[in-house]
């Protein structure tokens, strides 16, 4: 049996999105990723919510939107230990709390959030649901990163709330927080500083949770959610089939990546890891 994968305090811990039709999402992302899917919430019970799966492990959510409700956007998770601690910090860096704490089942707390740019994310105090189980593999969640226009006031927000630190490293701004590498290590990858060596990633990368960016021309600040892929191309392809459009492709040194807005709006990116060799 694979170790549970837990998440300290700052680590960007779940994913999910919210539909008004969880039966089209599904077909949507059991197609592209190979996803199958298991309720959370009991028969009859609303709104509804799903646990989609990679290999028999939690991936990331699927939740029942609000009819009327705003386009539907993927959403990121920050762990905590402690939600009411965490939104006392939030507020006092600036931020705002737009929902929670609250009861989320067995599984945890989940509490709503905005920084001062107001950029949305949310806190997840787990209990019976540490977080995504499997990630950084063919049809897994890969990062959330913060796309923004104040790098300056998002650092000072985020260093404050969660203790991150941020790295220029030459062809991006890297999100740490320090130590998680040393938790990854001990606990569900104890492989990562040996296979991250063989691939001559920046100082500090076992750390990283996300990356810091510019938000690209007519784009609104968001927490963005990317998705590892073996095949960029292929699964551009398979999002159109299945509905999806594809938004913009890009080639950096380290990926091949599709930017891909779903069936119903939602908007998240395909990532093929392809490092430099040599």
């Amino acid at each position: 049996m694979d170790p549970v994968r837990t998440y300290p305090e700052g680590v960007t811990s779940w994913i999910d999105v919210e539909h008004q039709d969880i039966e089209k999402a599904k077909h949507f992302y059991g197609g592209l990723f190979g996803w199958t899917f298991a309720d959370a919430t009991p028969p009859g019970v609303s709104p509804r919510y799903v646990i989609a799966q990679l290999d028999g492990r939690d991936v990331a959510g699927l939740g029942e939107g609000a009819a009327g409700g705003a386009e539907p956007t993927w959403n990121t998770y920050v762990a905590v230990d402690d939600s009411e601690a965490a939104v006392e910090r939030i507020r006092a860096a600036g931020g705002r709390v737009l929902s929670g704490p609250a009861d989320a089942g067995e599984g945890g707390r989940a509490t709503v959030c905005a920084d001062p740019a107001g950029i949305l994310f949310r806190l997840w105090q787990a209990r019976r649901r540490p977080g995504a189980q499997i990630v950084n593999v063919p049809g897994a969640w890969n990062f959330s990163d913060l796309h923004t226009a104040d790098a300056g006031a998002a650092t000072d927000f985020y260093g404050r709330v969660f203790g991150w630190e941020f790295d220029d490293v030459g062809f991006g701004n890297m999100i740490r927080v320090p130590g998680y590498g040393d938790h990854l290590q001990a606990t569900s990858d104890p492989d990562i500083r040996e296979r991250q060596s063989d691939i001559n990633v920046p100082p500090g990368f076992a750390d990283a949770i996300g990356w810091l960016t510019d938000p690209d021309p007519g784009e609104a600040p968001h927490w963005h959610v990317a998705f590892a892929v073996a095949d960029r191309d292929a699964t551009a392809l398979d999002a159109e089939r299945l509905g999806g459009k594809v938004v913009d492709r890009t080639d950096t040194d380290w990926t091949r990546e599709a930017v891909i807005s779903d069936p119903f709006g939602a908007v998240f990116t395909a990532s093929q890891f392809t490092p430099p060799s040599g």
